[in-house]
């Protein structure tokens, strides 16, 4: 919902806007900077991590794992592991799986992508799930 508001909101205010005869326009006046501080990799686990360990529904995992990867980095670890538990225990085990393609989709080369896997092998084994590649062989 707040996707679409924002989508809304930003296309209205890249359309022309009609601007009467002999009307001036108001020049539009932007900040250069912002009084947020930067967040730190470790910092940014760390939130993410204890955001899907409080996750109580579905929803929530979703929200959260849409807000991780919508960030210009791939999560450490710690924070994928901690997704998939979420996903498990809400017990949607197609979120659980989509984290996977999700950190797929982030790394920048299949050897990246390869040591996730290698590294959250006993977490796959523990939960008992079967990554999208595995349950979709191309013939």
């Amino acid at each position: 919902m707040r996707a679409q508001i924002v989508s809304s909101v930003l296309r209205t205010a890249a359309r022309p806007s009609v601007v009467a005869r002999g009307a001036r326009a108001v020049p539009f006046a932007a900040r250069a900077s912002s009084s947020h501080a930067e967040e730190t990799f470790e910092s940014f686990t760390e939130r993410y991590v204890n955001f899907f360990k409080t996750a109580e529904d579905l929803f929530e995992v979703q929200r959260g794992l849409n807000n991780c990867f919508a960030h210009d980095l791939v999560p450490a670890p710690s924070v994928v592991e901690a997704a998939v538990r979420a996903a498990r225990r809400v017990n949607d085990y197609a979120t659980a799986v989509r984290v996977f393609e999700g950190v797929k989709e982030k790394v920048e080369n299949k050897s990246q992508y390869e040591a996730y896997l290698q590294e959250l092998k006993p977490l796959r084994e523990e939960l008992g799930l079967t990554l999208k590649e595995e349950l979709y062989t191309s013939s």
